[in-house]
């Protein structure tokens, strides 16, 4: 005759065995690195994620990595009933490397959210998914990974991890929303969020560099400088920019179009 104690500790291994099976249909196998690993995980019939763990002190970039670096690339060829895939990156955080440079990403790992449109919304997704990223502790190294998932019909019990990540995600306001942008010298404008912000994020088109830096001083406090670092031959302000501000409100982005100097 079975125990008390023994039916609890059966059921418990029971609902073990049962959770490890849920989760394996919630997830693609780890696809390993040197220094990361790399998987797919569900969230519904139009959500999943891509859930990168890296080794400690290791990062990985946003995508616009900063002063150097490499961002990740995502495609999605091989993927069945697939309409469109976006990958929805969370707000980054400024690290500083050891050579003085500034790096846009996250360190220890990060889950990018991927709003998925299936061409069929009667039939599952399946998404297979090639994506390429860096790693870097006192070197960088390339990564990959290779991975695939059916999404499930109904949004998915246990997916915290990835609707978290989604909560992370830059809301794009209109640019007056965001703040106020003017000329401020020969090479440099000065940003005025219309809220506090932390930080401020600058993505501006190829062949420009533009970096940005808090005042702390000065009769603007909370505002930013925004340095004209480099353009393309023969190009001139104004530039269209994509602004990112962290801060207690929230992430939050807008294109703004950067005054001539």
């Amino acid at each position: 005759m079975r125990t008390r104690v023994g039916v609890v500790a059966a059921l418990a291994a029971l609902a073990l065995q049962a959770g490890a099976a849920f989760a394996d249909d919630l997830a693609s196998p780890w696809a390993e690195a040197s220094r990361a690993r790399a998987r797919l995980v569900a969230a519904g019939p139009d959500l999943a994620g891509l859930e990168i763990r890296l080794a400690p002190e290791a990062i990985t970039y946003w995508r616009d990595p900063g002063d150097a670096g490499v961002p990740p690339t995502f495609d999605f060829a091989g993927s069945t009933n697939l309409a469109s895939a976006e990958p929805l990156f969370p707000a980054p955080n400024r690290i500083r490397e050891a050579d003085g440079s500034e790096a846009f990403g996250w360190a220890g790992g990060v889950t990018i959210p991927i709003r998925v449109k299936p061409v069929d919304p009667a039939k599952p997704v399946t998404l297979a998914l090639h994506v390429n990223y860096a790693v870097c502790e006192k070197l960088c190294l390339p990564a990959e990974a290779k991975v695939s998932l059916t999404l499930p019909k109904a949004p998915a019990a246990g997916a915290e991890t990835v609707r978290a990540a989604l909560a992370t995600v830059p809301r794009t306001v209109e640019p007056g929303a965001l703040g106020t942008i003017a000329a401020a010298g020969a090479a440099a404008w000065r940003f005025c969020p219309a809220e506090a912000a932390a930080d401020l994020f600058v993505e501006p088109p190829p062949g420009w560099w533009v970096t940005s830096r808090p005042e702390t001083g000065g009769a603007r406090p909370g505002c930013f400088t925004l340095s004209l670092r480099q353009k393309p031959d023969g190009a001139a302000p104004p530039v269209p920019l994509r602004l990112t501000l962290t801060g207690a409100a929230g992430a939050r982005d807008a294109r703004v179009a950067a005054p001539a100097l």
